[in-house]
């Protein structure tokens, strides 16, 4: 599903009246949560739904194929999105 065809759907769902609205809404709803997640430990958790949240993801160490020129990535953080019960079960359920 792209970006269009979510907003179709959420316009459906969320009986908003325009396409404007409802890309409205999504729009408020990703900026809340990159404004919740970049404070620092920041989390979202939405019961039923699933967690949003950064985790540290440790630097790696690698070689260019072909030159054996070794490299490392820095650590930084990350966002993780761990599904709920309610989500999963639904998903599950559809799936059948």
């Amino acid at each position: 599903m792209n970006k269009s065809e979510f907003v179709d759907l959420v316009k459906q769902v969320g009986e908003y009246e325009t396409k404007k609205e409802a890309e409205k809404a999504i729009s408020a709803f990703v900026a809340a949560i990159e404004k919740a997640l970049s404070k620092k430990d920041g989390s979202v958790e939405l019961v039923g739904f699933g967690k949003f949240e950064t985790v540290l993801q440790k630097g790696k160490e690698g070689t260019v194929p072909g030159t054996n020129k070794k490299y490392k990535t820095k650590d930084k953080f990350v966002p993780k999105f761990k599904a709920g019960k309610g989500l999963k079960d639904a998903v599950a359920a559809a799936k059948k």
